[in-house]
């Protein structure tokens, strides 16, 4: 019998330069951004969300996109430069959610309600991972990286907008255990089952979520510390990062962690290769 089931969905689309996914260690950040002259041909990519059964509660990892990015279910400009509360931000990334793909309507279809779920862990807080909180300002907790906070706090001019969490009760964690490429993570429920491990590079506060069972075999859902088997594979680093060094060594431990015989599976949020399904063991 397994302790750990994780539902993979798909949460509608990004649209992005493919620069921004794959640009490697000497893209600039205004060609990932879409901000030079010749541009590449744009691409679409997922937004992944995972819903985690634990034996000590129900997590969910990330929120993707809000209902009002797409009111209508079609790809609407009006409607997401409104949601996203900035012109740059919708040059930068558009998106479209399908009718009943938003996190928390995949959820009520499954009967779950945002108050079930208690623990919302957000990796980091682009548009495209925190855009969506509102879905689930009843759930019991919604952990976001103190770091994280403070760095999205400096960079709310462009790149964050306060707006999508304003109002929330967010749980500000610091670390308290020393998983991970630079020994900081937070050990969720003191049992080493759930660590929240900081992979720093494509923002400061951007943590991976390992899920390890009692025989250690473990998931990885790294977020934006890569973009896709692609990323670790090549060792291809994105071409937004608040700190290349960082990154690539971020991206050197999600690569061994991935190809560690005990690693079950490991996920990004936009992986194009991987399609929802079920995980357990």
């Amino acid at each position: 019998m397994s302790n750990y089931k994780i539902t993979m969905m798909h949460t509608g689309k990004v649209r992005i330069e493919p620069e921004l996914a794959f640009g490697g260690d000497h893209c600039s950040t205004a060609k990932a951004a879409g901000f030079t002259i010749k541009r590449s041909p744009q691409i679409w990519l997922p937004v992944s969300v995972f819903l985690v059964e634990t034996p000590n509660g129900l997590l969910l990892l990330d929120t993707g996109w809000d209902r009002s990015m797409s009111p209508n279910g079609i790809f609407d400009k009006k409607a997401q430069i409104k949601s996203l509360g900035s012109r740059v931000l919708y040059h930068i990334n558009q998106g479209v959610v399908p009718k009943g793909m938003t996190a928390s309507e995949q959820l009520a279809s499954m009967g779950i309600k945002p108050e079930d779920i208690d623990y919302v862990v957000i990796s980091h807080l682009d548009c495209d991972h925190a855009n969506g909180l509102r879905q689930f300002k009843n759930a019991k907790h919604i952990m976001v990286a103190k770091s994280e906070y403070e760095y999205a706090k400096k960079h709310e001019a462009v790149r964050f907008k306060p707006r999508w969490w304003k109002g929330l009760n967010l749980d500000l964690y610091d670390w308290n255990d020393t998983e991970g490429p630079f020994k900081r993570s937070y050990d969720l429920f003191g049992d080493k089952s759930v660590e929240l491990i900081n992979i720093p590079g494509h923002t400061a506060g951007l943590v991976a979520t390992k899920i390890t069972d009692k025989d250690g075999k473990y998931f990885l859902y790294y977020g934006d510390g890569g973009y896709g088997e692609k990323s670790w594979k090549e060792m291809i680093t994105s071409g937004i990062s608040m700190n290349k060094s960082a990154q690539k060594k971020s991206l050197e431990w999600i690569r061994e962690q991935s190809m560690d015989s005990n690693c079950v599976e490991s996920d990004a949020c936009h992986g194009a290769e991987v399609k929802p399904h079920i995980i357990e063991f």
